[in-house]
């Protein structure tokens, strides 16, 4: 039976609460509360946390920026944009996509065995959640 099923990797929660705990320390350092949003490689949510002061519609938002970030082979939400800015009918189809997000703070979880899960932080300007979500990555 092994020929109809597949096994993939997916994120710890020992590893996605680590994600969140760098990414809060660094949403501290630059002074901005963030929705921290990690999800597993099918996009289910595995963590979670919302900072004290960060802004209640960058909840979602930073849920749906994890969960673009794994759904097309882990193409970051700020690359979203130049790949479909010159294409008309994707800038005005695929932008109306549930839970697409196509600005920064969106991040696959990448190891050598492939896609683990995203990272999804909101709650500054898009350039500070890249920042945010750059920080956690790097303490994977």
């Amino acid at each position: 039976m092994a020929e109809n099923s597949f096994q993939k990797p997916s994120i710890t929660i020992e590893a996605a609460h680590r994600l969140v705990a760098a990414a809060e320390a660094k949403a501290r350092e630059i002074g901005v509360p963030m929705c921290i949003a990690i999800c597993d490689a099918d996009g289910t949510l595995k963590a979670f946390s919302r900072m004290d002061g960060a802004p209640l519609l960058s909840v979602q938002i930073a849920q749906d920026k994890a969960y673009t970030a794994i759904s097309f082979g882990g193409m970051a939400t700020h690359e979203w944009f130049d790949f479909i800015r010159n294409d008309p009918p994707l800038l005005h189809g695929i932008i109306k996509t549930d839970r697409l997000i196509v600005f920064g703070g969106g991040f696959a979880i990448k190891t050598a065995e492939g896609i683990i899960g995203g990272i999804g932080v909101s709650g500054g300007h898009y350039t500070q959640d890249m920042e945010v979500a750059q920080a956690a990555l790097a303490a994977l």
